[in-house]
């Protein structure tokens, strides 16, 4: 099979466990390639990606092979795949926009953002370098609250031709505008915000699921989480989280059998601690009526490494994206968008999700 180009648009915690996870799975077999929930989508393993086109905007990575960028700080994500050869692709300066938030340069060197003085690109800049790569395929791993910035990215993807994979909580596939502009263009659009491999909102859609197909009357829950990389340092900043708030709400609130209260619904980041580095925490609680109005809760820890954890589902996001570049599909590609994203154009129970997505993989569904 070809190699799948892709460009990465953030070199954070999430990229880096990316790039580890696609060299660590080159010597792995199908038996032995545990972690993922597909190894050969439409005959691609997920060794067969190649990253050719990188940007970011921390001085510490800007400049430097991909293979180093991705172990600079303030990346803190567990290094499971130490020996990832030079690539010869080089980070190059991207724009800042309200990419950078004010509060991250105000911690010490090992946590601070450090914002490089090169001189920003322009949209033509970053045009013409996905151009030039041969990227086929934009992935954004911006930070939370980089709204102007993703929606400059996703221009950029329109104006290349390129598909985009809009991994963070900025509403571009989901915006019908967005989704109409993708599919006049020819280009496949998969997001929006990845959801993990086995993370805090799919544990809690599923719990939701459970209670409703068991005739439990769901009245109350809260999920809290804590980490310490610079996803949960970003989102100290309370103006960045909005759209982070409706991702993670609606994702749980679309499972319900009756919409909760707002009152009666908490979900979202909490607090940092630094020393959990890209450790996530999440406390989950649900509380309901069983048979005869009985009450009830269910509480539950869960504890990830929160940047690989998403991995895996990214690796199989890229490959569905790839099967409809082959197949001249433009638009938001729906099925992988419910099973892959929290907030997809349209929700679906993650059985219904997984079973629709199954079905674009083989060719049954145009989506």
């Amino acid at each position: 099979m070809e190699e799948i180009k892709i460009g990465i648009v953030g070199i954070g915690n999430c990229a880096s466990a990316l790039i580890q996870g696609i060299e660590y799975y080159k010597d792995k077999d199908s038996k032995e390639a545990t972690g993922l929930m597909h190894y050969d989508i439409g005959g691609y393993k997920p060794y067969d990606i190649r990253v050719v086109s990188a940007f970011d905007i921390d001085k510490r990575k800007v400049g430097k092979d991909i293979s180093e960028a991705i172990f600079q700080l303030p990346n803190c994500t567990t290094t499971f795949c130490k020996n990832i050869p030079k690539k010869g692709t080089i980070v190059r300066m991207g724009t800042v926009l309200d990419g950078f938030a004010e509060h991250m340069g105000n911690y010490n060197g090992k946590y601070a953002f450090l914002l490089s003085n090169q001189k920003e690109a322009s949209k033509r800049d970053v045009v013409k370098e996905l151009k030039r790569s041969g990227v086929e395929i934009l992935l954004n791993y911006l930070p939370v609250g980089s709204e102007k910035a993703v929606r400059f990215y996703a221009e950029c993807a329109l104006d290349a031709g390129v598909g985009f994979i809009n991994n963070m909580p900025v509403f571009i596939a989901s915006n019908p505008e967005w989704g109409r502009r993708f599919e006049e263009k020819g280009v496949p659009i998969i997001g929006d915000d990845i959801k993990s491999q086995l993370g805090a909102t799919i544990v809690h859609r599923v719990l939701v699921n459970l209670f409703k197909n068991r005739g439990v009357k769901l009245e109350r829950t809260y999920q809290l989480n804590t980490g310490g990389n610079t996803d949960f340092l970003n989102m100290l900043a309370r103006s960045r989280l909005a759209s982070k708030k409706v991702s993670k709400t609606e994702a749980v609130q679309s499972q319900t059998k009756k919409r909760l209260e707002d009152e009666n619904i908490h979900i979202g980041p909490s607090d940092w601690v630094a020393w959990q580095k890209d450790n996530k925490i999440c406390f989950l609680r649900m509380e309901g009526k069983l048979f005869g109005d009985v009450p009830m809760n269910l509480e539950l820890r869960l504890s990830v490494e929160d940047s690989p954890n998403s991995g895996g589902v990214v690796i199989d996001a890229i490959r569905c994206c790839k099967l409809a570049l082959e197949r001249n599909k433009g638009g938001v590609l729906y099925s992988p968008s419910a099973y892959f994203m929290k907030y997809p154009p349209r929700q679906f129970t993650d059985d219904e999700a997984y079973r629709l997505t199954e079905d674009f993989i083989k060719g049954k569904r145009e989506d």
